[in-house]
C-alpha cells in the first residue's frame, strides 16, 4: 500500500482528535503529508465567497490546532479553509485535486444509524472519492451521556 498524501476534514466535533491521531500515525508510518481542510457550507442565498466571520474564525482556529498537533508529531501538514455549497463534494474535489491516497473522516452520531445509514457527507465521500476512505465514529452521544451519568458519585 502506497500512502504519500492524506486528506482530513476537520469539523470541530469530538471525532477530530481521533481522525488526527489516525492520520498522524499513518503519515509517520508511510512518510506521508497530511492535508487538513475545514469546509464552510455556504447557503445558496449567499454568494459562494461571502464573508462568514464566525465560521471563518472557527475554521482558522481548528486548522491552527491541526498545524500545532502535526508539528509536535513531526508530521508534514498543509491546511486550507474552503467555502462550498456542500461539504461532501468539496472534500472529494479537494482529494482529486491534490491526488491524495486516502481520506480520513470523523462521523458523529446523535442516535444509532438505521441499517448502516450514514450522514450525507460521509455517504457522498464513500460513493465518490477517488481514493481510500477511512471513517471514525466516536461513541454515540446518548451512550456518552449515560456513561458520564454512571460515573458520577452517588450520595
Amino acid at each position: 500500500m502506497k500512502i504519500e498524501k492524506l486528506l482530513i476534514a476537520v469539523t470541530g466535533d469530538s471525532t477530530d482528535q481521533d481522525v488526527l491521531l489516525m492520520a498522524s500515525s499513518l503519515a509517520r508510518r508511510f512518510g506521508a503529508t497530511i492535508y487538513a481542510i475545514y469546509v464552510i457550507e455556504v447557503k445558496r442565498s449567499l454568494p459562494i465567497d461571502a464573508e462568514i466571520g464566525p465560521e471563518i474564525e472557527k475554521g482558522e482556529k481548528l486548522l491552527d490546532s491541526v498545524e500545532q498537533w502535526c508539528e509536535k508529531a513531526q508530521v508534514p501538514a498543509e491546511t486550507a479553509l474552503l467555502q462550498a455549497r456542500e461539504i461532501g463534494p468539496a472534500i472529494v474535489d479537494e482529494a482529486a485535486e491534490r491526488g491524495v491516497d486516502g481520506i480520513l473522516l470523523g462521523i458523529s452520531q446523535r442516535k444509532r444509524p438505521i441499517d448502516g445509514e450514514l450522514g450525507s457527507t460521509a455517504s457522498y465521500v464513500l460513493k465518490n472519492a477517488p481514493c481510500r476512505v477511512w471513517l471514525s465514529r466516536g461513541p454515540l452521544v446518548a451512550e456518552r451521556a449515560a456513561a458520564a451519568t454512571a460515573d458520577q458519585p452517588r450520595g
